[in-house]
């Protein structure tokens, strides 16, 4: 099939199922057929990873149309894209954040050049050219005139409306030209040549004459001054990290701060610690980005490298046990999740990091693999019920258990209710628009819905 055709019928389906309608099952539908439509036409091209990206961009389908929050719009979104993407390019995954800009762009004005996507086709038959010459071109002018005539008479609209048609034509022209846009976008997208050429620089191995050439960074120093210049960088900075661990850690488990200012403190502390680790890799990148990765006099340079990883380490391992003793005493909520979410990927970071060096891989190799790890975040955070798992947790240790913070959870409805019921909570303020909010939910048209209402029963 070509991709003109694919362009149109994708087209002709979004307008289907979004005319006059809000998102919500009819994007996870919209998702699932054009999965569908890549695992029919392009299966010859399929490999256990497009197998793998087949069946998260369809729970992604079904979890947004179970949900229809954000977290599973994005990852719905992701999903698809990326299904698209490894099965029509050979390029490493983390080009496609710039090619979704770009192209989001750009998309905006390549349906105007014709000859890039539509075939040139010369019309011999007589028959077609007295059908388009006689029938589609008088009526297309027809139809033009017709509607300015309409809008400037009304006794002349008249004539020829006595029966309504109810049809939003505004709408369905909006929905038709934001459907081709995102059609277009998808099935023909643009990939400049600039990716091509970056591509082999995003590869994990060093080529050979990357190996061999060790260039300073600096035109005004050496590679030893620059080697040296590490090396007391690495040695002042672990230095100065053990210090900062130190007065961390007496600060969070010995210091008495006042109930008022700990949640203050600890996101202050928190926010400290991410910025440690993201600059903590940025030094290792910018040590180990070429030769240094082969230099045999580089050892001191590797060693004291992998004692920063490790008191980094020892940093994320303070705060996983500050947040765990924060979540005891004050329950959970979807912040403290996101820092164990956060924790999790810099463990992972900097044990690639940490790999980079030992086995002598490129900086790409780093975000290549975090490319997927944040990904396979994202589709946990989208496939489990976050907002009843706090809701659960919270009451069965007492803690984080006021009627606004329960109402204000997503998808915990029940568990809520009969909480609330318990401790006689009803007919609150929170309470009363969380459920205005159920009922407004459960009378949206079913391609409207998220799937999730319409199993939470009536409030009695």
């Amino acid at each position: 099939m070509k991709k003109y055709h694919l362009i149109f019928g994708s087209s002709f389906i979004f307008t289907l199922l979004f005319y006059n309608e809000s998102v919500g099952v009819n994007l996870a539908i919209f998702g699932l057929v054009l999965t569908g439509i890549i695992c029919y036409f392009f299966q010859e091209r399929f490999t256990r990873l497009h197998l793998a990206l087949v069946v998260t961009s369809v729970l992604s389908c079904l979890a947004f149309a179970w949900y229809g929050d954000f977290v599973s719009f994005l990852t719905l979104v992701l999903s698809v894209i990326f299904l698209q993407f490894k099965t029509q390019e050979k390029l490493k995954l983390i080009q496609v954040f710039p090619l979704i800009f770009i192209n989001g762009i750009t998309s905006l004005g390549r349906p105007l050049i014709l000859r890039q996507w539509l075939p040139k086709r010369e019309i011999k038959n007589d028959f077609a050219k007295k059908l388009i010459a006689y029938v589609f071109i008088p009526a297309l002018f027809l139809i033009l005139f017709f509607t300015v005539y309409a809008f400037g008479s009304d006794h002349f609209s008249s004539l020829f409306t006595d029966y309504r048609l109810d049809l939003n034509f505004f709408q369905l022209i909006l929905i038709s030209i934001f459907g081709f846009y995102i059609s277009f976008t998808f099935w023909n997208y643009w990939v400049p040549e600039t990716c091509l050429e970056v591509n082999p620089k995003l590869q994990n191995e060093f080529t050979d004459e990357r190996k061999v050439s060790n260039e300073p960074t600096f035109s005004f120093l050496d590679i030893d001054f620059e080697r040296r210049s590490g090396e007391i960088t690495l040695w002042l900075l672990n230095g100065l990290l053990l210090v900062f661990i130190a007065t961390y850690n007496y600060e969070q488990f010995f210091e008495v701060i006042e109930k008022s200012k700990l949640s203050a403190a600890t996101h202050e502390r928190v926010n400290a610690v991410i910025f440690s680790i993201i600059m903590a890799v940025g030094v290792i990148l910018f040590y180990f980005k070429g030769g240094f990765n082969f230099d045999k006099k580089a050892k001191n340079l590797k060693q004291l490298s992998k004692v920063w990883i490790f008191l980094n380490g020892i940093l994320i391992l303070s705060t996983l046990i500050k947040n765990t003793e924060y979540i005891s005493y004050f329950g959970l909520t979807y912040k403290r999740l996101g820092v164990y979410a956060f924790l999790f990927l810099a463990i992972i970071g900097l044990f690639f990091a940490l790999l980079k060096i030992t086995k002598q891989k490129t900086n790409a190799f780093l975000f290549n693999q975090m490319v997927w790890y944040c990904y396979g975040i994202l589709l946990i955070c989208s496939y489990i019920n976050w907002g009843n798992l706090v809701t659960n947790y919270n009451i069965s240790v007492n803690k984080g258990v006021e009627p606004m913070f329960l109402s204000d959870l997503n998808f915990n409805d029940e568990t809520r209710r009969n909480y609330f019921s318990l401790k006689k909570l009803d007919g609150q303020y929170s309470e009363v628009s969380r459920e205005e909010e159920i009922l407004k939910r459960q009378r949206d048209s079913f391609l409207s819905k998220a799937l999730y209402y319409e199993f939470v029963n009536e409030k009695k």
